[in-house]
């Protein structure tokens, strides 16, 4: 293969937003005006500027970590922020006080999302339940009962707003229709370790069972991703009533903390224990296998592990495929467990946001990594 499509960045410092945040950072999103919030333990939720200026705060009563925040994307002021067992609605500009909150969630909740109507809030949370929450009528419509622990990720698809998937601690993935109270499909991620791999596994990697932490679904609606503890990524196909597993391959030589699509694209951002983040391009083996459908086994899913290393330098490298085997399109070195992961523009520049176990949130430019 031809050695100009290896490129290695070395000691690429990443820029720094601080002065926010006293303890780790756990959550970040972005409004469609270039707003960005972050959520802390201990209850604090900021505001920025897309040039990284703090821009409000506010601390929760009660002091429950901000797990999950969520802008609309039609009220871009509009933002989602969940603590604990509670659902706050404030308004950016204004964050000291809430214009709504729900307590629907019997314990903390992991996750929220949107669906793209904007009539229903989904949240998830540590017994396993996603409440359904319509929004025009302030009430729950549904109550989603089937992981058996934690379900850590919820995800409605994109352009089908009855439809969402979810993953959890009892290594599950699941396909939801909200006219059902029962998923549609089902599949279990350990059951599948014994079938092979696109990679062979070290013996301690065989140890990490496949805790699914994290899912995020492409703009097309019918491709989505699933990162585990295992240190696998898996893509999944929505096929009608079922999904099928298109790929899986050996991530992160730790737990894979984070997964997220790039918007209208099938590049794939994806954010380790192992204090590294990095790019995938799944587009060739998705549409691959959308000319020339074979049988595929059905594979399914991931609370977070602690992994802490100082340092402020990042070695990234710039990679393709190589003889069939999927290698990271672009990785960095981030040195921290990620937390969340978060693609946005940043001064007309696609970026991307890294939150970690420190209190500071990471900004990547990707037109220094010269990805084509």
């Amino acid at each position: 293969m031809p050695m100009d499509i290896l490129r290695v960045f070395s000691a690429i410092m990443a820029v720094k937003w601080i002065g926010g945040h006293s303890s780790p950072i756990l959550c970040l999103n972005a409004s469609s005006e270039g707003l960005v919030a972050s959520g802390a333990e201990g209850g604090d939720l900021m505001a920025w500027g897309e040039d990284g200026t703090p821009l409000g705060h506010t601390r929760f009563e009660g002091a429950n970590d901000v797990t999950c925040v969520l802008f609309s994307p039609s009220c871009p002021t509009k933002l989602y922020a969940s603590h604990g067992e509670t659902i706050s609605i404030l308004d950016v500009r204004s964050l000291k006080g809430s214009l709504d909150h729900f307590h629907v969630n019997e314990e903390e909740i992991n996750c929220l999302s949107l669906n793209e109507t904007e009539n229903l809030l989904a949240s998830a949370d540590d017994s396993g339940a996603i409440k359904i929450l319509d929004l025009e009528n302030k009430k729950v419509s549904r109550s989603l009962r089937r992981h058996s622990n934690i379900c850590s990720s919820v995800a409605f698809r994109p352009q089908r707003p009855q439809s969402l998937v979810s993953c959890g601690l009892d290594m599950q993935v699941m396909l939801w229709n909200l006219q059902k109270a029962r998923p549609l499909w089902i599949t279990n991620l350990q059951e599948d370790e014994t079938e092979e791999m696109e990679s062979p596994q070290s013996p301690g990697q065989l140890l990490n069972p496949a805790l699914a932490h994290s899912v995020s679904v492409a703009s097309c609606g019918n491709i989505f991703s699933c990162g585990a503890e295992d240190g696998k990524i898996r893509i999944f196909r929505v096929m009608g009533v079922k999904c099928e597993q298109e790929l899986g391959f050996k991530g992160h030589t730790l737990g894979v903390s984070q997964v997220c699509f790039l918007p209208e694209s099938y590049l794939l951002l994806t954010g380790g224990n192992d204090g590294k983040v990095m790019m995938w391009d799944v587009s060739s083996e998705v549409e691959k296998k959308q000319k020339s459908p074979t049988k595929h086994t059905h594979r399914k899913s991931t609370k977070r592990a602690t992994y802490t290393n100082q340092g402020g330098n990042t070695n990234t490298s710039v990679t393709h495929e190589e003889q069939g085997k999927i290698l990271p399109k672009l990785s960095i070195e981030h040195g921290e467990k990620v937390n969340w992961l978060l693609s946005t523009k940043i001064k007309g520049c696609q970026s991307i946001l890294v939150a970690d176990q420190t209190s500071c949130i990471s900004v990547y430019p990707l037109n220094e990594f010269s990805i084509q």
